[in-house]
């Protein structure tokens, strides 16, 4: 085949491959405009999750007819005023998005500068359908309509509307995060679904888009170092999700997603967090233009440093310093069960003091009362009763249970050695294991709640779990939809005993998110059932009886896989006799 040039149609359809991948694309690229343009209010509306329609409209400072029709042609920008390419400081470039999307969609811009007149052009697929003044107050509104609707090739592979609406809503989240001086609203199927108000400071708006429980759970980042600046706020190592979703990124004010700020961010909680949980951070980098590339992928989501090592160093040691300084505070809280187990103990009456030390009458009493006396109550406090001898240890693999250690660890007296089990991560795989079998049955058993508990989650994270109701409903947890931001919770697994209906919600939603709708939960039996696992685990710090102790061995025993833990750890190792004598010097 010769070599041809490209009709100006089919260039343009493959320059928005580039950059519109999806509604939440061409969303993100939009909102950038609008920023750009100076605006203060953003409205965005949404219908069939972008599907059908996306609107934006802002009130900035509009263009000319001229310069709108230079806007929807190719490589016409206002954003570069020479030609160093490397000193952009906008979020985008105008005439880069809009002639691509126009390409793909039916886009109706208008726009109107203060003290003119609006204007507008309708561009079909490419093709200039219709143009013409316009009423409109100052600023600009584009509509982008039924994207992909003339390539089925590229439509078919986009996901559903509540898929599609999740991803423009974090896409609006991540620049109103970035931007807390401007004002936001997202509208929904004519529902509105996310209002922020301008003039909020940059904690405050973090966690209005987040978690509203994480400005109470953070600490405040500010740190410098040379012409670098690192802002933000950082949850606490206690305050963490299941999934690394709910770090956010920001260089110059752009959104990233870039590998070596989350590898700074996991060097940084490594020794403070759980492997497979990871920490909650909105993080602000701000450096000079030249220490950093941002023209390294067509979305400019990604970027790339002059010196990598310094801007690590600066997001780890800027991290640990704050974490540093919040000392001992942590996120958990007793839970009302632990509370209601701290009740005063009944107390018996003192008996009766002999005659002879009753102070004669007329006698000050104050000395009688600084003595000591050997006939107040006794204090108050439990014992486990011996009922039986210590069972033998040579009918037992993992022998028999001696004792605890670090209020985590079993230690047990095998016949060949010393054994030293984890009984959280034991426990976790136990109960993995007992929830895998009644899968196999039909379904799990599940718990009624006494009082159903309200979880609160962002609307995405609800019709995520809404839509798996049914499924989850077989591994024994029940939920019902509780308003638009909401989920109630009328049941829990058997197996989990007293869980935490918040925390085991939260976690799933977040695994949900990283599933493929098409594959069940059952196909995915294993993270799911692994999740809810590690929420019904005996935790480290809880103190077993003997009892409990020798039942956790008997069942780790019977029970295949329980050599490791749910994510591959060790549950138990032994050291042999042989081990021991050799550390003594015995050998």
């Amino acid at each position: 085949m010769s070599i041809r040039r490209l009709p100006e149609h089919l260039v343009n359809r493959i320059a928005a491959g580039e950059v519109v991948e999806r509604p939440a694309s061409a969303l993100k690229e939009l909102v950038e405009n609008a920023l750009d343009a100076g605006a203060t209010r953003i409205a965005v509306a949404l219908v069939e999750g972008g599907l059908s329609r996306v609107e934006v409209v802002d009130d900035g400072c509009g263009m000319t007819p001229p310069e709108l029709a230079l806007a929807l042609e190719r490589h016409c920008t206002s954003k570069l005023p020479d030609e160093r390419i490397e000193a952009v400081e906008t979020l985008g470039f105008r005439g880069e998005a809009l002639p691509s999307i126009a390409s793909v969609a039916r886009l109706t811009v208008e726009s109107r500068p203060r003290g003119a007149d609006g204007w507008r052009r309708v561009v079909d697929n490419g093709q200039l359908v219709a143009e013409g003044p316009a009423a409109l107050p100052p600023g600009t509104r584009i509509v982008m309509e039924e994207l992909f609707a003339r390539v089925p090739a590229r439509r078919k592979f986009l996901r559903s509307a509540r898929a599609e609406y999740g991803a423009c809503l974090d896409a609006v989240r991540r620049l109103a995060m970035a931007r807390p001086d401007v004002a936001f609203s997202v509208e929904h199927d004519g529902r509105r679904v996310l209002t922020v108000a301008a003039a909020e400071g940059r904690p405050a708006r973090v966690a209005a888009l987040t978690d509203r429980a994480l400005a109470d759970n953070a600490v405040t980042i500010d740190w410098v170092r040379e012409d670098m600046v690192l802002g933000g706020v950082a949850g606490l190592p206690t305050f963490h999700r299941g999934v690394a979703d709910h770090q956010y990124l920001f260089v110059n004010g752009r959104p990233v997603k870039d590998r070596l700020l989350i590898g700074a961010i996991r060097g940084a909680y490594a020794e403070m967090m759980p492997r497979d949980r990871h920490a909650v951070v909105a993080l602000f980098l701000d450096l000079p233009a030249d220490q950093v590339d941002v023209n390294v992928h067509p979305a400019k989501t990604e970027v790339r440093f002059r010196d990598p090592s310094l801007v690590r160093g600066l997001i780890v040691s800027g991290l640990r310093r704050a974490l540093d300084e919040a000392g001992h505070r942590v996120v958990h809280r007793p839970t009302d069960t632990a509370l209601e187990m701290w009740r005063p103990e009944p107390v018996q009456p003192a008996p009766a003091s002999p005659d002879w030390l009753t102070p004669p009458a007329g006698v000050a009493t104050s000395l009688f009362d600084r003595r000591p006396t050997f006939f107040t109550a006794p204090p108050q406090a439990r014992a486990e009763p011996a009922w039986a001898p210590p069972p033998e240890n040579t009918a037992h693999p993992l022998g028999v249970a001696r004792g605890q250690v670090a209020k985590t660890y079993v230690v047990a007296e095998a016949e060949d050695g010393l054994v030293l089990v984890d009984q959280h991560a034991a426990h976790e795989r136990l109960v993995l294991e007992r929830m895998r079998a009644a899968l196999a049955g039909g379904r799990v058993a599940s718990q009624a709640l006494l009082l159903p508990e309200v979880v609160e989650l962002d609307e995405p994270a609800c019709d995520r779990l809404e839509a798996r109701a049914a499924e989850l409903a077989d591994f024994g947890l029940e939920l019902e939809r509780f308003g638009t931001r909401a989920m109630l919770v009328r049941a829990t697994p058997a197996l989990l005993g007293q869980a935490d209906p918040r925390g085991l919600v939260a976690d799933l939603a977040d695994e949900l998110a990283a599933f493929d709708e098409a594959l069940s939960l059952r196909e995915r039996l294993d993270h799911v059932a692994a999740t809810m696992a590690c929420h019904g685990s005996v935790r480290a710090g809880r103190i077993l009886s003997v009892a409990e102790m020798n039942a956790l061995l008997r069942e780790m025993e019977a029970t295949p896989h329980s050599g490791q833990c749910n994510h591959g750890r060790p549950t138990w190792v032994k050291l042999a006799h042989s081990d021991i004598e050799k550390l003594f010097g015995r050998r």
